[in-house]
């Protein structure tokens, strides 16, 4: 019935992460942050080619020489996660991609081998702000300005699946050739423009390589086929999307487990959920009767019991409503 969650990567993947023989360490982790943290810095990216150069943000720093090294720090973290929490503390938002890209910005702060010289980065013409660089940071490889993404597309039920145009976000208002057209050709291109090299200057920089890095899950339609978007790496992460009325017959099909809704922050690791937190099949189906007929994308998780009593994600889908995309707008 489709694909787990935690897929081991294969050797694409590690062309590309580092940290490939670390993929099982977010699921030994107990805290939810960092479980985030670990994914973060883990998991394969949505692309192989992006039409722009990709860069894994921890390449040049003493963690890629000893991946074991990082794992201890992650496994440290997680008995003391004091640190992480005082600085995602700061954060004055609950979206996603702001989260994500403060995880990063942590774990670049203590990266041996990793001098992170500033984030969010506004570049101004005058009064006018032209946009921020997400990352300029310095390693063993020279300067670098990295563009951050975090990113979740349900595929096309009848579309061309390769055409990313046709990969749309759970709430219809974005799409994944959009979203690569302003990167390659906004975002990542402002700290080559003479509006930059003021602000580049005063952190000693001279010359900068502009690069991405795209995290995320791409879901496939259930029923019914799409092929990934060209361009997609081939570990990368995948879950299926569908639409309300075939929920019963998609239940049918899979291995037993309990199903939940995840919360909007707890869109990145797989789920763990404490055996006391964890819904009986009774509050779920109560959930999803009260659940409005044009309500947003729902993602939810089959969660499998394990040895130590807490319940481990082993897949995820989007339940959409049965008029999506075609949905009133709010």
């Amino acid at each position: 019935m489709g694909e787990r969650t935690g897929q081991r990567q294969t050797g694409y993947a590690r062309r590309m992460t580092p940290f490939a023989d670390l993929e099982p360490l977010p699921r030994q982790l107990r805290h939810p942050a960092v479980r985030d943290l670990a994914w973060a810095l883990m998991s394969p990216p949505l692309l192989e080619d992006a039409a722009c150069a990709q860069r894994h943000p921890l390449k040049g720093s003493a963690w890629a020489d000893d991946p074991q090294a990082l794992g201890s720090w992650l496994v440290s973290l997680d008995q003391a996660p004091g640190p992480l929490l005082a600085w995602l503390a700061r954060l004055n938002s609950r979206r996603l991609g702001l989260y994500y890209e403060s995880l990063w910005q942590f774990a670049l702060h203590q990266a041996p081998g990793i001098e992170l010289l500033a984030a969010n980065l506004a570049i101004r013409d005058g009064g006018h702000t032209l946009g921020e660089l997400d990352i300029l940071l310095r390693d063993r490889e020279g300067d670098h300005h990295l563009e951050l993404a975090i990113k979740l597309y349900l595929g096309p039920p009848a579309d061309d699946g390769q055409d990313p145009a046709n990969w749309l976000g759970p709430g219809c208002h974005d799409r994944l050739g959009t979203k690569l057209a302003h990167l390659t050709g906004h975002q990542l291109t402002i700290s080559g423009q003479p509006h930059s090299r003021t602000a580049l200057a005063g952190l000693g920089i001279a010359e900068v390589e502009a690069q991405l890095w795209l995290g995320g899950y791409l879901f496939y339609p259930w029923p019914g086929h799409a092929e990934a978007p060209a361009g997609a790496h081939p570990a990368h992460l995948r879950g299926h999307w569908l639409h309300r009325r075939d929920w019963a017959d998609y239940l049918a099909h899979c291995p037993p487990g309990r199903w939940q809704p995840l919360p909007r922050h707890g869109w990145l690791a797989p789920a763990r959920v404490e055996a006391g937190s964890c819904w009986a099949a009774e509050q779920f189906d109560r959930w999803l009767q009260a659940l409005d007929e044009v309500a947003p994308a729902q993602l939810l998780v089959r969660l499998e019991e394990y040895e130590d009593g807490a319940w481990q994600e082993a897949e995820r889908v989007f339940l959409v409503a049965d008029r999506w995309p075609h949905l009133p707008q709010g």
